[in-house]
């Protein structure tokens, strides 16, 4: 295999060699222009986010700016929404799927390094893939680290550092993340915390 093969196959790579700086580089440069966008080229916009992941559902929506490694190992399923300065690095596979909600400032790093400092000055490092599961909203300034899969439903709360797996239908918080709660059929009637809903669309 060649580093890139090894790169997407969760194994140790050199991240400079078989083309893969190059690969950066064009990505990064497609990402400085979607970065130096104005708010209101909407059309440019979508457009180039578009060339950047390599699979969108239909509606998407990331506000500059946005940070990836690659953008071709992202999938991003229909009606995902990525607010200000959404970091992911994609050496690995990232899967997220629908009606997924991302605050500001929400990292995602498929990247790491080895522990031991000879094994780490060899230049060898890794990407094992992350993925994020239908329905879920994950809270400002939120780190998830490699290997980490988020279930369906879930809600992490802001500031969490997600090392584990999170299973469907919870809600889960804190450094490191862990599930406080289930979420239930009494959440529906309520907007935030014991607040309920005065309207009935919902």
């Amino acid at each position: 295999m060649n580093q890139k093969e090894r790169m997407l196959a969760g194994l140790p790579y050199k991240a400079w060699l078989d083309g893969l700086t190059e690969e950066r580089t064009a990505a990064r440069l497609m990402v400085h222009q979607f970065n130096l966008l104005r708010p209101d080229e909407e059309e440019e916009r979508a457009a180039l986010i578009r060339k950047i992941i390599g699979k969108t559902g239909e509606v998407v929506h990331i506000e500059a700016p946005f940070h990836c490694d690659y953008g071709t190992n992202i999938s991003v399923g229909n009606n995902f929404y990525a607010n200000f300065n959404c970091t992911i690095l994609d050496v690995g596979r990232v899967v997220i799927g629908d009606n997924v909600m991302f605050a500001p400032n929400v990292s995602l790093y498929t990247a790491g390094h080895p522990v031991h400092p000879d094994s780490r000055n060899s230049g060898y490092e890794y990407g094992i893939a992350i993925t994020i599961g239908n329905n879920v909203w994950i809270g400002g300034n939120v780190i998830v680290n490699p290997g980490v899969t988020i279930g369906n439903n879930v809600v992490i709360g802001a500031g969490s550092v997600v090392t584990k797996d999170i299973p469907d239908n919870v809600i889960a918080v804190g450094s490191p993340c862990r599930i406080i709660r289930e979420i239930t059929e009494e959440d529906r009637k309520f907007y935030y915390k014991d607040r309920e809903f005065d309207v009935t669309d919902y």
